[in-house]
């Protein structure tokens, strides 16, 4: 397995421009990210600064969220809301000017929750029109959407691996794939072993945390060293993103890794 580091959950004991060589310290050659900004368009020195963040540290991104709205504030995307079609719009050519100077191929598109006073079905039919054409301008990089279930926000639609799946299907481009998140998908009861066994074609990046707590893996119950061999066993090569709330200082959650032969040889 290729392991990278989300650096919008751990390390984040440091200022944002700092992380990436935190975790290169720490053994991984890469990195991902949601929406590293405070609006959808930055300014040109923060994206300049961001970039070298990682060039820097001599680390790749393997991931980058498009603007996802205030998530502090319960806010989990852009891609439903209407209203807002243009910030999302001009998030998603920000983030693939930023990809392709890194490399970086995934692009999680948050859904966005439901709106109190406005029709669902409005809501999804944007959200088609939305992912067709981030999709298109993802494409011309050779990059991938991918699609993620949520759990912990209520008023988030898309809750299984089947109501992703059910998305990418109406949109139906070939760079469209799902989000196969352990924790959440765990959370929400979904069947783990089922969507690898079924659906391991249409997985297009993988992130894990243990459950309960959203901690580290060995701190809950959820088997993810079977789930990742399973996945490894069904042919997934992509990458598997750590996307944890670390108990205690980042640097000091991964002796659950540091155990892994193959990526102590790798790193």
């Amino acid at each position: 397995m290729r392991y990278d580091v989300n650096l919008s959950i751990l390390f984040t004991e440091l200022p944002l421009l700092e992380r990436a060589a935190a975790a290169r310290q720490a053994g991984f050659a890469a990195v991902e990210f949601w929406w590293p900004f405070d609006r959808a368009v930055p300014g040109d020195a923060e994206v300049e600064a961001f970039v070298r963040s990682i060039t820097d540290a001599g680390v790749s991104l393997a991931g980058l969220n498009f603007f996802a709205g205030d998530m502090s504030a319960g806010d989990r995307g852009l891609v439903s809301w209407i209203g807002r079609e243009k910030e999302f719009a001009d998030s998603v050519e920000v983030a693939i000017g930023i990809a392709d100077r890194l490399g970086c191929r995934t692009f999680n598109a948050l859904y966005g929750n439901r709106i109190d006073t406005v029709d669902p079905q409005a809501q999804d039919e944007l959200a088609l029109s939305n992912l067709e054409s981030a999709a298109a301008a993802a494409k011309r990089i050779g990059g991938t959407l991918v699609i993620e279930p949520l759990s912990g926000a209520e008023m988030y639609p898309l809750r299984t691996a089947a109501d992703a799946l059910a998305v990418i299907g109406k949109v139906g481009r070939d760079n469209l794939a799902l989000l196969f998140d352990l924790y959440h998908l765990g959370v929400n009861g979904d069947d783990l072993d089922a969507v690898i066994a079924r659906h391991l074609e249409s997985i297009g990046h993988v992130q894990i945390a243990d459950v309960p707590g959203r901690h580290q893996p060995g701190t809950g119950s959820l088997d993810i060293e079977g789930y990742l061999a399973k996945l490894a066993a069904n042919g997934y090569d992509g990458y598997v993103g750590l996307e944890y709330v670390p108990e205690g200082p980042s640097a000091d959650s991964f002796e659950w890794l540091r155990s892994n032969r193959k990526w102590r040889q790798a790193k």
